[in-house]
């Protein structure tokens, strides 16, 4: 493992510098059964018969000794209270003391604080460790793992055991071992397929999809910290969630697969099961109408297999080089529904609106906190000269958005938030052509729209005792509306209030 420089200050015994030493050792690397500290004029090799507990052997080595400090080594050894042997190997002295049984490891201790008076110890020192643990982390428990903990997702770090997120928290569990570097490195080079472990030497990052069949999928993102590796995995299973599944409405996702061309988009912030509904819908799409669903993605996540449609899944970096170029080109391959895995760029965008113009119905993701800002940030991709332009295709190609939040659910779990803008009334088209944010967000509260934002989802949910209050009203894009929800105070804003904004 890689040597690490650490300034420990004036320590009085090298049994302290060893013990500060294995302190970082093991938040860096993992516990090392044997591990050398170096600094000019002297080094210790400290060992262990396991990778817990007490160094039980220590060999100092000092290899320019003088003669007050020989001196004082020889008369050391002759009376130590533990078994201790003074070598000279090489013009260098070598002390050697041990505790075997274990039963003597304070004596041990006392020894080294007694023998560490004799020589002045340096502030500065080299370290690293030997003999990490190497037992093979196994794939299958791993996957079991977070499944029966229903966790969605898994952090493997050096100095740690295995840390699942379980509703939205970091959790360690004991039953695993700590992890060590080596065996997170060997971890990766056995899932990892030829081409991404070479990505992740080259640029000390990678980022793949894993197949542990019968039990799931994982996207897996690895990087280095600080010189160690990080590894995480997202748990995505083999079968295609329902909209039941994922607590969002049948009856409007319906609404959505049953269109024949337009742009839908699913937004959220990170972590906030875009994907997966995304996931849903096309597998509804993909259960009930004969299309061919062409899906570019970086990396595929969910993987769908051909029903009464046929689905096809580009991954960008190994099947095209970018996700403009996938899109682009995907008007060559009579595609019917086109399924982007994320707009984040104005080639994308662009492309992604002009194929949802021309006939398909296309099918997106973006980072947003609310469905109705969502036209604002898409028109702030592009140059001011383009805006007007972008505006009026999306006035005309939008058809739905979906902004979504996971919250706590009441009894346990997550479950999720929903505001739904559909461009189904001339004054939400309005306002999206006007880039009007404030119009946008009362014509969906109109009755003669479908759509709905955030509190009166919350409130619904609240209502339902599927969440707490508190929770309503944090996750609440103004809390205040949902308080005149509560109190059957709010009044819902009229379109000609829009004419004075």
């Amino acid at each position: 493992m890689k040597e690490v420089v650490l300034g420990l200050g004036h320590q009085k015994s090298f049994w302290s510098i060893v013990q500060l030493a294995d302190e970082q050792l093991r938040s860096i690397h993992g516990a090392p059964r044997r591990m050398v500290a170096r600094s000019p004029g002297i080094e210790i090799v400290a060992s262990r018969p396991n990778f817990d507990g007490e160094f039980h052997d220590f060999t100092v080595r000092f290899p320019q000794p003088g003669v007050h400090l020989a001196g004082s080594l020889r008369e050391f050894a002759g009376r130590s209270p533990v078994s201790c042997e003074l070598a000279e190997v090489d013009g260098a002295l070598v002390l050697h003391c041990s505790a075997p049984s274990g039963e003597n490891v304070q004596q041990l201790h006392d020894a080294c604080d007694l023998i560490s008076g004799a020589f002045p110890l340096p502030e500065v020192w080299r370290v690293h460790g030997e003999e990490y643990r190497s037992t093979p982390l196994s794939p299958e428990t791993l996957f079991k793992a977070m499944i029966k903990f229903r966790s969605s997702d898994v952090h493997l770090y050096p100095g740690a055991p295995p840390v699942f997120r379980v509703d939205n928290v970091l959790r360690r569990v004991q039953a695993f071992d700590t992890l060590s570097s080596e065996q997170i490195l060997e971890f990766l080079s056995a899932i990892a397929p030829e081409k991404h472990a070479q990505e992740f030497a080259d640029r000390q990052q990678c980022s793949f999809i894993y197949h542990q069949v019968g039990l799931g999928y994982a996207r897996v993102s690895a990087f280095i910290k600080a010189s160690v590796p990080h590894l995480t995995m997202r748990f995505l299973p083999e079968t295609i969630p329902s909209f039941e599944d994922l607590n969002i409405p049948r009856g409007a996702m319906e609404r959505l697969g049953a269109l024949h061309f337009g742009l839908i988009l699913v937004t959220g912030m990170t972590g906030s099961g875009k994907s997966t509904t995304v996931a849903s819908l096309v597998d509804w799409i993909n259960t009930h109408k004969s299309l061919h669903i062409l899906s570019i993605e970086e990396p595929v996540e969910y993987v769908h297999k051909s029903k009464k449609s046929v689905v096809s899944q580009r991954d960008v970096g190994e099947d095209i080089g970018s996700f403009h170029e996938a899109v682009r080109g995907a008007l060559r391959h009579d595609p019917d529904v086109i399924v982007v895995g994320e707009m984040r760029d104005p080639d994308t965008i662009r492309s992604a609106i002009n194929a949802a113009a021309t006939g398909h119905l296309v099918i997106s993701t973006l980072h947003s906190g609310t469905a109705y800002e969502v036209v604002n940030r898409i028109v702030s991709f592009f140059d001011p000269v383009e805006r007007d332009l972008v505006k009026l295709q999306l006035r005309d190609a939008l058809k739905c958005v979906i902004c979504q939040r996971l919250l706590p659910r009441t009894g346990g779990g997550r479950i999720p938030a929903l505001e739904f803008l559909f461009n189904d009334t001339k004054a939400i088209a309005d306002s999206i052509l006007a880039g009007n944010t404030i119009g946008i967000k009362i014509g969906m509260q109109q009755d003669a729209s479908a759509s709905f934002i955030f509190e009166k989802y919350l409130y619904d949910l609240y209502k339902k005792d599927l969440i707490s209050l508190d929770d309503a009203r944090d996750y609440a894009s103004e809390p205040a509306i949902f308080d005149q929800m509560k109190m059957g105070t709010y009044v819902i804003p009229s379109l000609d209030s829009m004419l004075h904004r």
